[in-house]
C-alpha cells in the first residue's frame, strides 16, 4: 500500500505542467541515464555498446496515446525506419511498440488504425528477421491489445511478435492461460502505471508473487519467457526454478532498463544467459521518465541532485 502512495503522489506531481516543463529544462542530463538520446542513431549506437559486453537489444521510440491518424502514421514510419536503420548497421532489428501510438482506437477506413499500423511493422520485421514486442499499456487497453496480439501472431508467428503482461493486474494469469495455444512470446512486467486497486494488486508482496506464478506457468507450458526484472530474489528463483525443471537457457531471457543495473545484466551475460536491455529513446521521454521515478523514492533523489547541479 506504501509503495501505491508513493507511485500515485510522484505521478500526480509529474502530471503538472509546470512540472513537467521544469523537468524537461533541467533534468534532461538526469534522463539520459535511462533515455539513450532523442535520435534513432542514438538509440543504434547504444545497442552497439551494450553488445560489446554480450548484452542483445529492445529499441523502443518513445510516445503514446497518440490523438490523430496523421501522428499515428508518421510513428508509424518512424518506427519502419528504424527497423530498416537497425538492419543496415547489421543489428537483428527487436524492437517494442505501443499500440496507442500508432492509432489503436482510430478508426480508418473502417479498420483499426494501430491494426493496420502494427501488421505494416510486424510485415516488415519478419522480412528482416527482427521481433516486434507489442507492449501492454493502461488496463482499458488490455483486451483490445490482446485481441490485435492475437491476430498478429496468427498472421506472422510467434517468433516475429510477442506481448507484454503485467503481475500487478489480477487478470493477467488468465489471461496467459488464454494465449497458451498460440505458444507465445511473453515480456513478464511487475506494471507501472497508476492503475485502481480494483484491477491492480496494491501490495507489493501480492505483486511478486504474482510475477513469479506468471514466469513459471509460461516456462513449464514450454513457451518463450522474457524476464524483465532487477529484483535479485526473483531472477535468482528462476535461476532455480529452470534447473529443477529442466528448462534451457534457449527458452528464456532475462530483461532490464537501459542504464538500470548495467552491472548485473554483464554479470548474467557472462554466466551465459541471454540478456536484453530496454532502449528507449525519443523526444517523448517525459511520461516514461516519469515511470522510472515513480519506481522507488532513491529515484527521486537522484533527479534533485542532477537538476541542482544542472
Amino acid at each position: 500500500m506504501i509503495d501505491r502512495i508513493y507511485r500515485s503522489t510522484v505521478l500526480g506531481v509529474a502530471g503538472r505542467k509546470p512540472i513537467e516543463q521544469l523537468v524537461r529544462t533541467r533534468a534532461w542530463g538526469v534522463a539520459q541515464r535511462f533515455v539513450a538520446g532523442e535520435e534513432s542513431s542514438t538509440a543504434i549506437a547504444a545497442v552497439q555498446e551494450l553488445a560489446q559486453d554480450g548484452i542483445l537489444g529492445n529499441l523502443d521510440l518513445l510516445g503514446e496515446f497518440v490523438s490523430s491518424p496523421e501522428t499515428a502514421n508518421t510513428f508509424a514510419e518512424q518506427v519502419l525506419a528504424l527497423q530498416t536503420q537497425a538492419a543496415a548497421a547489421g543489428i537483428r532489428p527487436y524492437v517494442s511498440v505501443k499500440l496507442s501510438s500508432v492509432g489503436q482506437g482510430q478508426t480508418v477506413e473502417g479498420a483499426d488504425l494501430g491494426l493496420t499500423n502494427a501488421r505494416r511493422i510486424v510485415g516488415q520485421a519478419k522480412r528482416l528477421g527482427g521481433f516486434v514486442c507489442l507492449d501492454m499499456e493502461d488496463h482499458p487497453r488490455v483486451d483490445q491489445t490482446l485481441e490485435q496480439f492475437r491476430v498478429l501472431v496468427n498472421e506472422f508467428g510467434h517468433d516475429t511478435v510477442g506481448t507484454v503482461l503485467q503481475s500487478y493486474l489480477y487478470r493477467s494469469e488468465a489471461d496467459r492461460a488464454s494465449l497458451d495455444d498460440l505458444q507465445p512470446n511473453l515480456r513478464i512486467v511487475k506494471g507501472a502505471y497508476l492503475e485502481p486497486a480494483s484491477v491492480a494488486m496494491p501490495d507489493k508482496a501480492d505483486v511478486d508473487a504474482s510475477y513469479r506464478r506468471l514466469v513459471y506457468a509460461h516456462l513449464k507450458a514450454g513457451n518463450y519467457t522474457n524476464v524483465a526484472s532487477h529484483d535479485e530474489s526473483i531472477i535468482q528463483d528462476v535461476k532455480h526454478f529452470v534447473l529443477a525443471h529442466g528448462i534451457p537457457k534457449t527458452q528464456f531471457e532475462f530483461q532490464m532498463l537501459y542504464g538500470i543495473r548495467r552491472d548485473l545484466q554483464r554479470e548474467l551475460a557472462q554466466q551465459g544467459y541471454t540478456v536484453r536491455a530496454y532502449i528507449p529513446y525519443g523526444r517523448d521521454w517525459y511520461a516514461y521518465f516519469s515511470r522510472r521515478i515513480a519506481e522507488r523514492p532513491a529515484n527521486v533523489m537522484f533527479v534533485l541532485r542532477g537538476m541542482l547541479k544542472g
